[in-house]
């Protein structure tokens, strides 16, 4: 499939399977049968001619790329700033299916610390951000989350009871941050927002992790006010985007 995409992108126009056999020295029915399943899947595209082009879809994932990109170019200035603020580790996560994926950190300088790897992912119910997320979605959507993944344990604090998780989802949703009271991992507390972008969709989510002995209550308006500016930075400012949307 890839020796396949490279050969096709060499072009400027749509190419003919002979050639694409040729290119990448594939049987032509084998390379046929490729090419038909990438089609199906959008990946690439055949003109009326029977000739084969790059496909939307790739426009698509290219385009998320470049969001992800933007998002942590945008971030990175005000992540720094929260963590110099509160001496503690900042993650930027966003959502993928049903889970929160890391893919910024801003970390200190400290022996004991709290630091999640980037590319780590964990399920959405048991992070401060990832119930946030559940929250935005719905409660028919946390119902569903909650009966595909069977809401894991992961500490004796993590949310198996689908009542529990919806209240503690919604009660945050409703105060604009969330904690993480050890619910994925002992020793270990959070706070989290959400950051929206200029369609007033959760773009993404900040939070500060740190050893729960040593997390603070007046670490919140901090952590709020760095989501409010990264999320102003993507375009959401809430009165003009209620009054617009």
């Amino acid at each position: 499939m890839a020796s396949l995409m490279d050969a096709i992108a060499k072009y400027d126009q749509p190419v003919s399977l002979k050639i694409l056999s040729a290119e990448t020295g594939l049987h032509p029915s084998t390379a046929f049968r490729i090419l038909a399943s990438l089609t199906d899947l959008g990946y690439v595209e055949r003109n009326g001619t029977g000739n084969y082009g790059l496909g939307a879809k790739l426009l698509y994932l290219g385009g998320r790329v470049r969001a992800a990109s933007d998002l942590r170019h945008e971030a990175r200035e005000i992540m720094e700033w929260l963590r110099n603020e509160l001496g503690e580790t900042i993650n930027l996560v966003v959502k993928r299916n049903d889970e929160v994926v890391y893919i910024e950190r801003a970390t200190i300088n400290r022996i004991m610390r709290v630091e999640q790897v980037i590319g780590s992912h964990a399920p959405l119910h048991v992070t401060a951000v990832g119930k946030l997320m559940l929250g935005d979605l719905g409660e028919q959507a946390c119902r569903e989350y909650a009966k595909r993944t069977g809401l894991p344990r992961f500490t004796p604090n993590t949310h198996t009871d689908m009542a529990d998780l919806l209240k503690d989802a919604n009660d945050s949703l409703k105060r604009g941050y969330a904690l993480d009271d050890e619910e994925a991992e002992l020793g270990v507390g959070c706070i989290g927002v959400l950051i929206r972008d200029s369609s007033s969709a959760v773009a993404a989510g900040l939070s500060v992790s740190a050893p729960i002995e040593r997390r603070r209550s007046e670490w919140i308006p901090l952590v709020m006010e760095a989501g409010r500016r990264l999320s102003e930075r993507l375009g959401y400012y809430p009165d003009r985007n209620l009054a617009t949307g």
